[in-house]
């Protein structure tokens, strides 16, 4: 007799299994963002409010046109007047991005996808980048369209080789961008989306409306230099500009300086949560 030989049974796996990359970790953050409901309703309350506002603002303007003469306008201001509600959206947005997963402890399933940590965070930087510049493009579009009835009565004007026009319009999506990585370098810092929201906006907001009451000359100095005083230059024009720094006993900032200052507090508060993530458990 001879003894049967059982043939080995060989098993392939059902799903392929990549090698981790930077590339595939912005895939997967991507349609981690797009999952959650809370994205999709602030990205349309963005939106709605950026395009109220100006639709409100031309209305507005235009009325003041007529009974007082003025001159013309520069279009560029109507699409960016929605600019304060709208970064307080966006600053929500960009806390839930980081924060909503610790609360969920989803966070865990990711950081051990991907265990270096630090391009987790640069990922979903990436991507939160990315979408907020898109929607802040799609939100001046509308509010052109939505505020062309009130252009002839304004005398609005719209040319983009002029710098002021351009720097402007540029502008918006920059500011939002930064605001957007700001409160998430924020998030990533405190891990709680409550503390994080109430840091947020009471660096945007409080802050500095409570340091312009307190007439010390130290704090006369420092308040230039707070994030939202710092970078929302980069959207007013000269006029305003020159209005502002009459007010201003501090630095005058040019716009682009303003800007630099505001991506400077993104950079550190990033690099600080970027080397806490490393040395602190999930």
């Amino acid at each position: 007799m001879t003894a049967a030989t059982a043939t080995p049974v060989r098993f392939q796996p059902s799903v392929a299994v990549r090698p981790q990359s930077f590339g595939r970790t912005v895939h997967s953050e991507w349609i981690k963002f797009w999952t959650v409901r809370s994205t999709i309703w602030t990205l349309v309350a963005t939106v709605g409010v950026m395009v109220g506002i100006s639709m409100l603002a031309a209305w507005g303007s235009s009325i003041e046109a007529v009974d007082a003469g003025s001159g013309p306008m520069n279009t560029a201001q109507l699409l960016s007047a929605g600019y304060q509600m709208a970064q307080l959206a966006i600053a929500v947005l960009g806390v839930l991005t980081i924060a909503g997963e610790y609360s969920t402890g989803m966070i865990r399933s990711t950081l051990a996808a991907v265990p270096r940590r630090v391009p987790v965070l640069t990922a979903k930087a990436f991507v939160l980048s990315g979408v907020v510049a898109g929607i802040s493009l799609v939100s001046m579009a509308l509010s052109y369209v939505a505020t062309m009835p009130w252009h002839e009565d304004l005398g609005a004007t719209f040319d983009l080789t002029n710098g002021e026009t351009l720097r402007m319009t540029v502008g918006l999506p920059l500011y939002l961008m930064a605001i957007a990585a700001f409160a998430f370098a924020i998030g990533a810092l405190l891990r709680h989306s409550a503390a994080a929201l109430t840091a947020v906006i009471a660096l945007l907001l409080v802050i500095e409306n409570v340091l312009m009451l307190i007439p010390v000359r130290a704090i006369e100095l420092i308040s230039p230099f707070l994030p939202s005083s710092a970078g929302r230059r980069l959207l007013f024009d000269a006029e305003t500009l020159e209005a502002t720094d009459a007010i201003t006993k501090g630095a005058h900032l040019s716009p682009w300086e303003g800007y630099a200052v505001l991506v400077a507090w993104v950079l550190v508060l990033g690099a600080v949560a970027a080397i806490m993530l490393r040395r602190r458990d999930a």
